[in-house]
């Protein structure tokens, strides 16, 4: 029974990338990338509550009040594909930051290139961390919220958190905006890369914003505060 739910909540997940992918390239020409962006966020709340009810994953969020309608750094965990999903949903215009191979998907790259995200290759981390603060300042100047996950790769649950990159505490001082940092246990129950999902609540913590002048201080206590809650669900 637990594998026929997991597979047909992934018939309908696959079913409805390519639905909505095309959706997107179709519309691209004609709509707003936050009009697109919304249009993504519908199809991940739909999927989400799919999964919710044919696998028994639900979440619970707190914290939701710390969200603004001002740009902002969306500075998270990262253990598997919910979150990279669901933090979509949060803040529009948003923008994530992608390997730049994932656009040479057939559909859904094409799609996903229309949403506008940052993409870049991580073979030189340097130049990525470069890439992306000049890029991510010019979203943020026209009033587009970033989501970064600064472990830069996931990471499972049982090996707790990662060093974070600074790129995040960057572009937070250097644009004036503040890291609003998100700790989840997703990876508890849509483990990475695995058909099936455990029947499950995820917790999700949103965090007060964080400002700061120097931003290896302002990168520290944005990994402290999700360090200090990821011990709490864990």
């Amino acid at each position: 029974m637990i594998f026929l739910r997991n597979l047909i909540f992934n018939i309908f997940f696959y079913f409805s990338v390519i639905v909505a992918s095309f959706i997107i390239i179709i519309l691209y020409p004609f709509i707003s990338t936050p009009l697109l962006q919304s249009i993504a966020s519908y199809w991940v709340k739909t999927n989400l509550h799919i999964l919710k009810f044919f696998c028994g994953v639900s979440w619970k969020v707190h914290g939701i009040h710390n969200l603004k309608n001002t740009p902002c750094i969306l500075v998270s965990n990262h253990q598997g594909q919910w979150e990279s999903f669901y933090l979509q949903t949060l803040l529009i215009p948003s923008s994530s930051i992608i390997k730049k191979e994932l656009l040479y998907i057939p559909i859904f790259g094409w799609a996903l290139a229309c949403l506008k995200p940052i993409h870049l290759r991580r073979a030189n981390k340097y130049r990525s961390m470069k890439k992306v603060i000049k890029d991510g300042s010019k979203k943020l100047k026209k009033g587009t919220s970033l989501i970064i996950f600064p472990e830069g790769t996931r990471t499972n649950p049982k090996d707790g958190l990662k060093k974070f990159s600074n790129s995040c505490g960057y572009l937070s001082v250097n644009n004036n905006v503040p890291i609003v940092p998100i700790c989840h246990n997703s990876g508890l129950f849509w483990r990475n890369k695995r058909f099936i999902k455990h029947k499950g609540e995820v917790e999700v913590y949103i965090g007060e914003p964080i400002y700061g002048n120097d931003p290896k201080i302002v990168t520290e206590a944005a990994y402290d505060w999700i360090k200090l809650k990821f011990n709490e669900i864990h």
